[in-house]
């Protein structure tokens, strides 16, 4: 086991709490279960193992969480969260509380081999299901520059997208972290404190996993089927595209109608205090949104 796994903090934990507000005896989906950080809090309050079930696409995560609450009886799902909310969603399951936490975790970042992080030299891959084929070394090296230019601007909303795919088909093939950060660099001289590559990172990420897609397809499959009324849903996001779409998401089923199915928690994205951002980077660009299904 990686000792860095330990050392992963889950964001907006007193947000999460305060929001989902779990109470004894209630029935949890967390459909990012990661390391188990949000789950181990709630669970201090729901007491209630057997009426969880932990989501990851993950191998790793799952093999954490299978450590970390062994003989407790929850149930464990190795699959990205809209396979998995589809398996629940006709097994007739329902959930008093649902999160999801949209971000990256700590060991993916800190783990070079797993290819997301600029900081680490690794190969080109960005997997979070290891089992997929598609990788964003394939990405990088066979897609063509108006594709490249397309994910760049539309998942990672870089505004020298064009530029920085040119520089890609130059200087293929780009098989390492360290090989495409300096390409991407050359589009962006002088840059500031955040790496220029930093957006780039990101649309591939998303990609390759297929993240914005699968959200947009889950989101009615949790409000609609999976939460039960009276339940409340939280989700994390990490940039303005994943909010863009639970914001929308949620404003389409609350609102001052009689037919309207969620009660919005909260007005604006809740963020991070300045406490746990010193201890805590990775919540700096972490917003939450909840909302409660109506009984």
């Amino acid at each position: 086991m990686h000792q860095e796994n330990h050392l992963h903090q889950p964001v907006l934990l007193q947000q999460v709490l305060q929001y989902l507000d779990p109470r004894e005896g209630d029935s949890y989906l967390d459909l990012t279960g990661g390391y188990g950080g949000h789950a181990s809090a709630v669970l201090t309050r729901t007491h209630n193992p057997k009426d969880t079930v932990l989501v990851d696409r993950d191998h790793n995560a799952i093999a954490e969480l299978e450590k970390r609450f062994a003989g407790q009886g929850i149930d464990l799902r190795n699959a990205d969260f809209y396979s998995a909310s589809k398996g629940l969603e006709a097994e007739g399951k329902q959930f008093d509380l649902i999160l999801a936490d949209l971000g990256v975790s700590s060991p993916h970042l800190n783990e070079a081999s797993r290819g997301f992080s600029i900081k680490a030299d690794g190969p080109l891959d960005m997997r979070m299901d290891q089992s997929q084929s598609l990788t964003a070394e394939q990405v990088v090296n066979t897609y063509t520059k108006e594709e490249l230019t397309d994910i760049l601007k539309r998942y990672g909303e870089e505004p020298k997208a064009s530029r920085i795919a040119s520089l890609i088909v130059d200087d293929r093939p780009i098989t390492t972290t360290n090989q495409l950060a300096t390409v991407v660099a050359k589009a962006w001289p002088g840059h500031s404190k955040v790496h220029p590559a930093t957006r780039t990172f990101q649309a591939l990420r998303i990609a390759v996993n297929d993240e914005l897609e699968l959200l947009r397809l889950s989101l009615p499959i949790w409000m609609d089927n999976l939460l039960a009324p009276g339940g409340r849903i939280a989700i994390i996001s990490f940039h303005s595209l994943e909010d863009r779409i639970v914001k929308q998401a949620f404003s389409e089923k609350a609102g001052d109608r009689y037919d309207a199915q969620l009660r919005l928690l909260t007005k604006k994205p809740v963020v991070g205090d300045e406490n746990e951002l010193v201890f805590n980077p990775r919540a700096r660009s972490a917003k939450l949104r909840a909302a409660a299904k109506q009984k």
